[in-house]
């Protein structure tokens, strides 16, 4: 009681501390000071020598050489989005001077997994650099359309979304007129002149005809010869020697896109049914997108199966811009409206919570057309499909005098859309998020309300080994599969160091709630740690974890050898993780950014996150780990994994130990310590909790009165009774025998088995 009130009061003061911390958040113009703090002003405007104090929110930094002011350093993700593909923001430093021209970039902070750990940070930048030079008050103006970056294979969401990030912010402070010039009057030409709304009332089916010459649905056609013109007209000679193949007149896509959110057009497009669903599934204030195609090029494209992001299409309102996810889509069969084409590809696309869309503004679907110029290189061209709603779709709703005469918000002009209620954009980020994943949401709940039941409900499962095996294995199953390589729930080492970071540079809760099924998770390992230490996770929620076991069950049934480590040696092989461990977390306190290119030992991104599309060393290296693991069942779990080693750690205060042992385990029986699929069972008898992966196979063999020695005992005594008992005193003798340290059978075990009394 004593430890157990020492380590609650423990518990108690690390969370209100967490607390504490959590409340004090860095202001935009601290993070960008930090960032300042590690860069040199000559790196973003050439010749400049000192930063000058913050201005303005989101803030500016003046760059001066001696007193002369030379231009201004911004965080990109300050004034757009930049969420990258890792679902985080890439932080860049853009460098611009007085008169809108841009003149450096500093990649200052990012968790892209193809850059940190697969393709070289500089051939990144070397491409985004060319946007060096570009005059971005000409495009505020609209006087040249936005210029786009290269493509590099591999990593074309990144570097799109770096390249966009850096012009869209730069149009975006332009027209603000923080720069001076005629920034303001660019801005003033973005302001709409009147306030429009969505008339929800108004409700009709249109069919196809109808929907395309009111301009409900916009099309963007596209033939070879448009392509190959294009492309010549771009000044790349790499990509225009590789001219598509057909007919100049050949379609190349025939792409439309409509809101479905929209009753009239939702109704038409979806039908009744289909609307009503869409209907019940949007949030207040949130819309959906009909986009469908034809032709050659698809405008899918095949990266949303690997990485879960559709990098060929891009929704753009206003200098920002969102690309969708997997989650985000649902895949159609048909258009409902009489007169439909036959598209064979046919999409549903709710846009994120988090994105300010205003329905009633115009906006474009930014088609990418990629063209392969090499293996290692790729070309990329836009083509934008514009939007706007028809006004026989809208209605005016004019604003009091009173609120005319202040600015609104940008997420306040935007109009009631599908569903009950006023908008939630003044909601935090996160609960935003968490709303726009629901199902996800659910499944993991159920999953680890199901864990939790073959926890509390242990005994009577175990029982029953055949029954118990298959729940495993099908657990884990679904773990890997949806958990793993669908979710891309793998939490790692990585998680422990950002979380130790953050503690000391300024906690908030929003970072680690945006991604929900990753709190989830930690959260249900934390809870673990305290009931039944590292277990729970490692032996049932770990993605790479269910991949080396299920792979090992499949070498056994192959009959590939098992190797069984001596036990000295074993025993020494265990502090490896924790010197790993230790080692990350030394370096984390140094340079996180290093520290988490360390963590690459964990080969969860490459087998799990990115599902072996890496460079070859990677996968050689994932493979490598897999293929010990089939002759040493979780090679890696026993002696290399860093998270853990960090989970052991904390482990050791667990409250429970449910893992039962008889007098008889350790001494004279080996069996449970033989049978242990990890070595986690001393030849004394007892379980170490710091290696255990809670499997249950030993509880398996605590209640089973065929193999385990002191349950034969007591089957055999119980047939006694009962055959002394019955009229015809049948006698008999068993084959089950006890198992010495050894490994060696002890013969002889009969039915009477009275002499061999039970060793403390």
């Amino acid at each position: 009681m004593r430890n157990f009130a020492r380590t609650s009061l423990l518990l108690s003061l690390a969370l209100a501390l967490c607390c504490w911390l959590g409340a004090v958040a860095p202001s935009a113009a601290g993070v960008l000071g930090d960032y300042l703090a590690r860069s040199q002003p000559g790196e973003l405007i050439p010749g400049a020598d000192r930063f000058g104090p913050p201005q303005g929110e989101p803030a500016i930094v003046p760059v001066y050489k001696t007193d002369q002011l030379q231009g201004y350093v911004y965080l990109n993700s300050d004034f757009t989005n930049a969420t990258g593909y890792s679902g985080k923001p890439i932080e860049m430093l853009v460098g611009i001077d007085p008169g809108g021209v841009l003149t450096g970039f500093k990649l200052v902070e990012h968790k892209e997994p193809i850059i940190l750990l697969g393709i070289p940070e500089k051939r990144i930048l070397d491409v985004v650099n060319k946007l060096a030079g570009v005059d971005m008050s000409v495009v505020a103006r609209g006087g040249a359309k936005p210029p786009r970056v290269d493509i590099v294979s591999g990593a074309t969401v990144t570097v799109l979304v770096i390249g966009d990030s850096i012009v869209r912010s730069a149009i975006k402070l332009i027209r603000s007129g923080r720069l001076g010039g005629g920034g303001a009057a660019a801005a003033a030409a973005t302001l709409p002149a009147a306030d429009k709304t969505i008339d929800m009332e108004h409700s009709e089916l249109r069919d196809w005809q109808g929907l395309l010459a009111d301009g409900a649905v916009r099309r963007l056609q596209l033939s070879v010869g448009d392509i190959n013109q294009a492309f010549e007209k771009s000044g790349d000679a790499a990509a225009a020697a590789h001219p598509e193949d057909g007919e100049p007149d050949a379609s190349f896509i025939d792409l439309y896109a409509a809101d479905v959110a929209v009753p009239t057009i939702g109704r038409s497009l979806l039908g009744d049914d289909g609307y009503q669903r869409l209907k019940a599934r949007l949030q207040p204030g949130q819309q959906a997108l009909l986009v469908a195609g034809s032709g050659r090029y698809s405008f899918k494209g095949s990266g949303y199966v690997r990485g879960g992001i559709f990098d060929r299409i891009e929704l753009v309102q206003d200098n920002n811009s969102v690309r969708f996810r997997d989650r985000d889509h649902t895949r159609l069969g048909s258009v409902a409206a009489a007169g439909a084409p036959d598209f064979p590809e046919i999409a549903l696309f709710v846009v994120p919570a988090e994105f300010a869309f205003d329905p009633v503004a115009p906006w474009s679907l930014q088609l990418v057309v990629q063209r392969v110029i090499d293996v290692r290189n790729k070309a990329a061209l836009t083509f934008d499909l514009g939007y706007a709603l028809p006004d026989s779709l809208l209605k005016r709703a004019p604003q009091p005098p009173a609120a005319r005469s202040a600015p609104a918000p940008a997420a306040s002009t935007a109009a009631p859309r599908v569903g009950e209620g006023q908008g939630t954009d003044e909601d935090p980020l996160w609960m935003r998020i968490w709303r726009g994943d629901l199902i996800r949401i659910g499944i993991a709940a159920a999953a680890l309300g199901v864990l939790t039941l073959i926890f509390f409900f242990q005994n009577a499962l175990v029982r029953r080994p055949l029954l118990y095996t298959w729940v495993r294995r099908f657990y884990l199953l679904f773990i890997l599969v949806w958990l793993g390589w669908y979710a891309n729930a793998q939490l790692s080492v990585v998680n422990v160091l950002t979380f130790v970071n953050s503690l000391m540079t300024g906690f908030s809760w929003q970072y680690f709630l945006s991604a929900p099924l990753i709190f989830m998770l930690w959260a249900a390992t934390a809870a673990a740690l305290l009931f039944w230490g590292r277990g729970p996770f490692c032996g049932w929620l770990c993605p790479f974890g269910a991949l080396q076991e299920l792979t090992n069950n499949i070498a056994q049934a192959l009959k590939v050898p098992q190797v069984r480590l001596p036990w000295g040696l074993h025993e020494r092989l265990w502090p490896i993780k924790y010197i790993i461990f230790l080692g990350l977390f030394g370096m984390s306190l140094y340079s996180t950014g290093f520290a988490e290119q360390l963590a690459e030992v964990e080969p969860f991104k490459t087998s799990i996150v990115l599902k072996f599309a890496r460079d070859w060393p990677y996968v050689v290296y994932a493979l490598t780990l897999l293929t010990a693991g089939l002759f040493v069942e979780r090679f890696f779990c026993r002696y290399m994994c860093p998270l853990g080693a960090a989970l052991a750690i904390p482990g050791r205060i667990r409250m429970f130990e449910w893992l039962r042992r008889w007098k008889e385990c350790g001494s004279p029986c080996q069996r449970c310590g033989n049978e242990c699929p990890v070595q986690a069972i001393h030849p004394e008898g007892h379980i170490n909790v710091n290696e255990c992966i809670y499997c249950m196979h030993c509880q398996e063999l605590y209640f089973d009165d065929h193999r385990c020695p002191h349950m034969i005992q007591v089957r055999l005594k119980r047939e006694k009774r009962e055959v002394m008992s019955s009229p015809s005193m049948r006698t008999g003798k068993g084959p089950d025998t006890l198992i010495t340290a050894a490994g060696r059978p002890i013969a002889g075990l009969a039915a009477d088995t009275s002499h061999l009394q039970p060793k403390a």
